[in-house]
Formats: C-alpha cells, sequence, structure tokens
C-alpha cells in the first residue's frame, strides 16, 4: 500500500484509497483486521490523526467496522447489498439533481431499467411480491390518502416488482432508478396526475406479473412511461405560460 506525499491530494484521502483497493482487489478479505492505527502511521509515515480520518473515511463508505477492547481494531467489512442501497440512492438523487438532467432523460433511463427486470420479475415472482403489490394499489385508491403518501406508495409498489426479479444485483442497480428517480418524478407529475389512471396501470401490470407475462409487463411499464412523459410535459407547458 502506497501514497505519494507531494501529490496535492489529502493525505488521508489517499491512505483510505489504498486501502480500499486491497479490500476490492481480495488481498484484504472479509473480517481481516487491519494494522493498528500505529502500524499504519508507520507504514504511510504520517500521524495518527491522519490514519484515523483515513479509517473514518472507509467506515462511512461500510468497507470496514471498528470494534473496542483487547480483541478490538478495524476489520473488512462484509458489505451487503440491502446495507449499500441507502447510498446508491443518495448517489443517483444528487447525480440528478446536481447535474441538471432533465426530466425526459431520468424518466426514459427510469423505465428502460425497470423493463430489463420485466422477464425476471414475471419468471420469479413470489406470492408475497404480488401481495405487496395488490396492498399498495389498495392503499392508493383510497380517497383521503395524502400525496406525499400516494407518491410513497408508488415507490413501494414499483420497487416490490423490481424485488420479484429475484436478483440482488438488480435491485440494487434499482435502487437509485425506483428509489431516487421515481420520487423527483412525482414532485413534477403528482399535481397533474389523475390518480385512478395511476392505479390502472399498477393494476395492470400487476397482472400481467401474476400470469408470469414478462412481455405484458414490459408494455405496462412503457405505457405508464409514455403517461408520465406527457403528464410532464403538460406540467412544463403550463409553467412557461404563466
Amino acid at each position: 500500500m502506497k501514497i505519494d506525499p507531494q501529490s496535492p491530494a489529502d493525505l488521508s484521502a489517499q491512505i483510505a484509497s489504498a486501502i480500499r483497493d486491497e479490500i476490492v482487489e481480495g488481498r484484504l478479505i472479509v473480517d481481516a483486521r487491519l494494522p493498528s492505527e500505529a502500524e499504519l502511521a508507520d507504514h504511510f509515515a504520517v500521524s495518527r490523526p491522519t490514519v484515523r480520518e483515513a479509517l473514518k473515511r472507509l467506515a462511512a463508505q461500510s468497507l470496514i467496522r471498528t470494534q473496542r477492547g483487547a480483541s478490538g481494531g478495524a476489520f473488512v467489512n462484509r458489505l451487503s447489498f440491502e446495507e449499500a442501497y441507502a447510498q446508491q440512492v443518495t448517489t443517483s438523487t444528487l447525480l440528478l439533481s446536481m447535474n441538471a438532467v432533465s426530466f425526459g432523460t431520468a424518466c426514459e433511463a427510469r423505465y428502460a431499467l425497470e423493463r430489463a427486470c420485466a422477464p425476471l420479475s414475471a419468471a420469479r415472482r413470489s406470492a408475497d411480491h404480488l401481495a405487496t403489490m395488490r396492498a399498495e394499489i389498495h392503499r392508493q385508491q383510497q380517497p383521503g390518502l395524502t400525496d406525499e403518501a400516494f407518491c410513497a406508495s408508488d415507490v413501494t409498489f414499483h420497487r416490490a416488482l423490481v424485488d420479484a426479479a429475484g436478483n440482488p444485483v438488480l435491485s440494487y442497480q434499482l435502487a437509485g432508478a425506483v428509489e431516487a428517480m421515481q420520487p423527483l418524478m412525482n414532485m413534477i407529475t403528482f399535481t397533474a396526475r389523475d390518480r385512478s389512471a395511476i392505479v390502472a396501470f399498477h393494476v395492470a401490470i400487476a397482472d400481467a406479473a401474476e400470469e408470469h407475462a414478462g412481455d405484458k409487463v414490459a408494455q405496462g411499464l412503457s405505457a405508464l412511461e409514455d403517461e408520465t412523459q406527457s403528464l410532464a410535459r403538460s406540467v412544463f407547458a403550463a409553467r412557461a405560460e404563466r
């Protein structure tokens, strides 16, 4: 593990990057104990506070965990897909909000990604996945449901469809699409949309999943995308006229 003391990059960031590379490339395996702060400080020829900051960076990325006591120290973490979801959602939200991605581009990407799950979701959906989708449809039909609650239910419905694919890698990759893009799109279109129309699309998608009809699930998602894009155009046109 090496760093460049002459580099303008922060030393703690360089140390964190060097240790991260060791983990990613398999030289530091899951549950392996890292050298002590003093040993790392000697190895990198830096102060212990600098090492401590590097370890904090790695812990924030869930790459290591720390334990106190005589047998304590810093250990390589066993990162799960579920634990990484939040980071994926946060990163996707920041990318969309900070890089001026258009609504059309975000919507196109979000539904293209979900349609990729359609065949697997239809083939592998369980009774529990269907029950979740049906429960959210029922919830969305309640007249007293707030806009915020409807949007949250919308996300839960689509998350169940994605998780029905039974592939944790896909679920992780789509966490940003469903839990970051979907809420952002809902914020723009919720004032213009007809809830009954959205519910009808959800019913068609759930019915298709129950029938193991992947092509119909994809068609339902395409129809929902068309509706969402149309709503957005009407919202943006109305704003332009003000």
